[in-house]
C-alpha cells in the first residue's frame, strides 16, 4: 500500500498476483469481465496468473503496480451498533476506488464519539481529538492521537488539547502547511465553547491558544482550502438550543478572532464537511436540519475563497447525521462514510457515498465500512 493494478478481461477469472521478489502470493481474487482495479498492493514487480472458470491460464510477468499516494482514506472512532457503545475501530479506503473498507488499527485504549480529526495531507499525518470516552460515561477528553495514514496500525499519542471538549467541534488544517486547528464544542459543565486552538501536525506536543469563533456552539463542522490558509467553521447548536446556519472563517497561519463568511444553505447540526483543497470548494453533507429535526440527506457546496452562503448541491443517499468525510483533495473525489439514521435508537449504517466535488448532483454508492457506526471522523493524505 499503496500500489495498484489495472486491467481488462474478456471473461471473468481469478487473478493471482504473486511477488517476484520472493514468489509470494499477494492478493487472490475473482474480477468480472471488463475493467478491473486490485489495490493495497507492496512496491515492486508482480507475475500476474488469471485463471478462467474452464481452467485457461493466462499469465503476465514483470509488472509494475502503479504508484497511488495521497489517496488513501481513514474514519477512525464513533458509536457502533454492533458494540452498542463507543469504538476505538480505524477503517481505510483508497478514495479513487471504489470497495469496502479494510481495518486499519485501533485507536489508544479510548473508545472515542463526537470527537473531530485532521491531517497534513502529503505529509501523511492524521489526528483525531477531543470527543466523549467510554468506559466513563459522558467523560470529555482533551488527548490528541495520531496515525501515519499510509502505514495500518494503531494510534500513538500526540499530546493534549487546552480544553476537554466533546459534542463534535470543528478540526481542519492547512494540509502540508502543518498547522491543525481546533474550534467550539462544549464542556462537561454543559459550556457553549467560542475557543480556537491550534498546533504544529509535524512535532508532537500540546495544542495552543488561538482565538475565538463569532458564536459559541457545538455539533458543527469545518473545512480548509489547505495551503491558501482558510478555514471554516460551520453551522451547530447554539444557545440557547437552536440551530445555526453560521459559517465563520480564519487565516489559519495568523492567529486571532474569526470573521462571519455567510450562511449555510439549511440550518444544520451534525453535519460534515471535506474540500477538494486549492480547487476552493468545500461540500457540506447530512446533520439534523432545522428547525424541525429532520435526519437530512443534503448535500451543499462553497467557494472557499470568497466570502459567501452555501448553494445546494445534490443529496446523499438517506438521510443520515455524523458521517465521517474525507477527500483526495485536487482529484475531486470525496466520500462521507457510515452516520446515523431513522431515531435516536441508535440505527448506524456502515455505507459509504461517494461524491465528484466539482460537478454537483447526487452521491453513488462506494462501499461499506468493516461495521455500522456514526460519528467516524475522517482523514487523508491528500
Amino acid at each position: 500500500m499503496p500500489y495498484k493494478i489495472s486491467g481488462t478481461l474478456s471473461d471473468a477469472a481469478r487473478i493471482i498476483i504473486i511477488k517476484e521478489s520472493n514468489w509470494a502470493a499477494e492478493t487472490n481474487s475473482s474480477e468480472s469481465s471488463g475493467a478491473y482495479e486490485i489495490d493495497s498492493l507492496d512496491s515492486g514487480t508482480k507475475l500476474i496468473v488469471a485463471r478462467k472458470s474452464d481452467g485457461e491460464i493466462k499469465s503476465y510477468s514483470t509488472v509494475t503496480p502503479i504508484y497511488y499516494a495521497n489517496d488513501t482514506g481513514c474514519f477512525a472512532g464513533g458509536f457502533s451498533s454492533v458494540a452498542e457503545d463507543n469504538c476505538n475501530i480505524i477503517d481505510y479506503i483508497a478514495i479513487s476506488t471504489t470497495g469496502n473498507a479494510t481495518n486499519f488499527g485501533d485507536l489508544t485504549d479510548q473508545k472515542i464519539n463526537d470527537h473531530t480529526s485532521a491531517s497534513n495531507g502529503p505529509n501523511d499525518r492524521g489526528v483525531f481529538m477531543a470527543g466523549t470516552w467510554s468506559p466513563g460515561g459522558l467523560t470529555r477528553t482533551n488527548i490528541i492521537e495520531y496515525i501515519t495514514i499510509s502505514s495500518p496500525g494503531n494510534a500513538q499519542d500526540f499530546g493534549d488539547l487546552l480544553t476537554e471538549r466533546n459534542e463534535r467541534p470543528g478540526g481542519t488544517s492547512n494540509n502540508s502547511g502543518n498547522r491543525a486547528v481546533i474550534g467550539a464544542g462544549r464542556t462537561s459543565a454543559e459550556v457553549y465553547l467560542n475557543d480556537i486552538e491550534y498546533f504544529n501536525l509535524a512535532s508532537l506536543g500540546n495544542a495552543s491558544f488561538f482565538g475565538n469563533v463569532t458564536v459559541g456552539r457545538y455539533d458543527l463542522s469545518a473545512c480548509s482550502n489547505g495551503t491558501n490558509n482558510r478555514a471554516l467553521f460551520i453551522g451547530g447548536w447554539q444557545s440557547p438550543g437552536t440551530y445555526s446556519n453560521i459559517i465563520d472563517y480564519i487565516t489559519i497561519t495568523s492567529t486571532g478572532n474569526a470573521s462571519d463568511f455567510g450562511d449555510m444553505y439549511a440550518l444544520g447540526r451534525w453535519t460534515n464537511a471535506t474540500s477538494n483543497l486549492t480547487n476552493n470548494r468545500g461540500v457540506i453533507a447530512g446533520g439534523r436540519r432545522g428547525p424541525s429535526p429532520v435526519y437530512s440527506n443534503t448535500i451543499e457546496y462553497i467557494n472557499i475563497s470568497s466570502l459567501s452562503n452555501g448553494v445546494n448541491f445534490g443529496d446523499l443517499s438517506e438521510g443520515v447525521y455524523s458521517p465521517g468525510a474525507a477527500s483526495n483533495g485536487t482529484s475531486n473525489r470525496g466520500v462521507f462514510a457510515g452516520g446515523q439514521f431513522g431515531s435516536y435508537s441508535y440505527q448506524h449504517r456502515n455505507i459509504i457515498d461517494y461524491i465528484t466535488i466539482t460537478s454537483t448532483g447526487n452521491a453513488s454508492d462506494f462501499g461499506d465500512l468493516t461495521e455500522p457506526r456514526s460519528g467516524c471522523w475522517g482523514v487523508s493524505n491528500a
